[in-house]
């Protein structure tokens, strides 16, 4: 697929431009597309129409970190990816305006304050981009490498934010019932668990004392 390449080195050369660490950089993208394929596959069986909106939904999973308020004006990166999407790739205007809606409205934040937004027959390809940053999520280092890059240096101290993040939403994600599809919501459970056992290893190698 043509377009796939094309938005992971638009992807590359936002993330150098706007110095995106590799917590909600390049690695982060590629693992959202692969959950969201995943996602797919297991839905469009039962939803054909979703075949059609492969584009949609790779694309949504791609940039969807490229206008993250975290790291630059939120509407100048919509700009600069409808830019993008416009000039440099064959998708047709309706198809970059679902795209700007998901990535704009599916971050954890927003859907805690604002809900779901209504997207009619985009619905479920919302849902697919959404889960797939979610399970992307449950990867405690990630969030030390954000802490680390953007909040605190001190290892200590990232260490103990990534650990309060995963107590107080990480690990809450299925109690919360943010997960839709029966795909999520299985894989979801295996991810947690693999979380729990990684915390609780580095608090054994923390602790572990000095030979």
């Amino acid at each position: 697929m043509i377009l796939i390449p094309k938005l992971i080195n638009f992807a590359v050369l936002t993330v150098k431009q706007l110095n995106i660490d590799e917590s909600h950089g390049l690695s982060h993208a590629l693992n959202v597309l692969h959950h969201s394929h995943n996602i797919l596959e297991s839905e469009v069986t039962s939803r054909p129409y979703l075949d059609i909106q492969r584009d949609i939904i790779y694309t949504s999973a791609l940039v969807h970190d490229l206008c993250d308020k975290k790291y630059m004006d939120e509407y100048q990166g919509i700009q600069n990816i409808h830019k993008y999407l416009t000039t440099k790739t064959s998708l047709i205007p309706e198809d970059i305006a679902i795209v700007e809606k998901i990535i704009s409205t599916m971050s954890y934040s927003k859907v805690r304050t604002n809900g779901y937004p209504y997207l009619g027959k985009y619905e479920t390809a919302y849902h697919i981009v959404r889960e797939a940053d979610l399970l992307s999520a449950y990867d405690i280092d990630r969030s030390i490498i954000y802490n680390m890059n953007n909040i605190n240096e001190d290892f200590n101290v990232s260490l103990g934010n990534a650990f309060d993040l995963f107590e107080t939403r990480v690990l809450r994600h299925n109690d919360d019932d943010l997960f839709i599809t029966p795909y999520s919501k299985l894989l979801s459970k295996k991810l947690e668990k693999e979380a729990i056992e990684k915390i609780s290893y580095w608090k054994t190698i923390i602790n572990q004392p000095a030979p």
